[in-house]
């Protein structure tokens, strides 16, 4: 009788093998996508100006508990207006240079209500939405520097970055083509242009009070500017 025939397990030709991401890689768009898909254990990368970013774990006080606040904030607002979309940790296709984050939180205006990013048919966020927030350390971070650059290049007409270790918020919105430091009302309160009724007071914030945030949220939602920005959202939905 002839022996049986051993059959070997698959293995992938030097053609089909996928190479693991790794921080610093320099890679193109189609690259990274294809790198990681292929990592579903890697819970976050980022490719910022053609270049890999994989952060470390983060804890709570710094990074969990602010992100947490956050979005806990711009819910309260996409609640009472409709015709915006918000999105926590999703990966971005923006349109300018090698650049696919994944922003902390981030705020749009629906492709239907007038807004400049659309969904994929794969269900991701292509183009840039008009908000974005990040935690971030100190004024050492990345967030604070090649995120800033690439957010800028591609319209993000807002920028938020929670510097945790500092204390502080700094607001950024683009004039033209630069970002510009928003400047706090004289009753300290943030209030953004792109998404009015999307009012902050920092300093509540940074010290977790979160009952005074929601305060300052909700007087923002119930002015006028917000109403107004309401109604041309929908008719902007309803001239399709």
């Amino acid at each position: 009788m002839a022996a049986p025939t051993r059959v070997l397990p698959n293995k992938k030709t030097e053609d089909e093998r996928i190479p693991p991401l790794q921080a610093g890689d320099r890679l193109t768009v189609e690259e990274f996508e294809r790198r990681y898909e292929a990592m579903p254990h890697v819970n976050k990368a980022e490719l910022i100006n053609g270049v890999v970013y994989m952060p470390s774990p983060v804890t709570h006080d710094d990074h969990g508990a602010p992100h947490f606040r956050i979005i806990t904030w711009i819910g309260t607002y996409l609640t009472f207006t409709p015709g915006a979309d918000g999105g926590d940790n999703s990966t971005l296709r923006m349109q300018v240079g090698e650049n696919q984050p994944q922003a902390d939180g981030f705020l749009r205006i629906l492709p239907s209500h007038g807004g400049q990013s659309r969904t994929s048919e794969d269900g991701y966020v292509e183009g840039a939405p008009e908000w974005i927030s990040e935690i971030a350390a100190s004024s050492a971070s990345y967030d604070l520097h090649d995120k800033f650059d690439a957010y800028q290049k591609n319209h993000v007409r807002e920028y938020v970055v929670w510097r945790v270790w500092d204390d502080a918020i700094d607001w950024f919105i683009l004039r033209g083509e630069k970002y510009e430091r928003m400047p706090l009302g004289a009753d300290g309160i943030y209030r953004s242009e792109v998404f009015p009724g999307l009012w902050l007071d920092p300093m509540a914030m940074v010290r977790r009070d979160m009952k005074r945030v929601f305060e300052v949220v909700q007087q923002g939602v119930q002015s006028p500017e917000h109403a107004a920005f309401v109604a041309k959202m929908q008719a902007q939905a309803k001239q399709g």
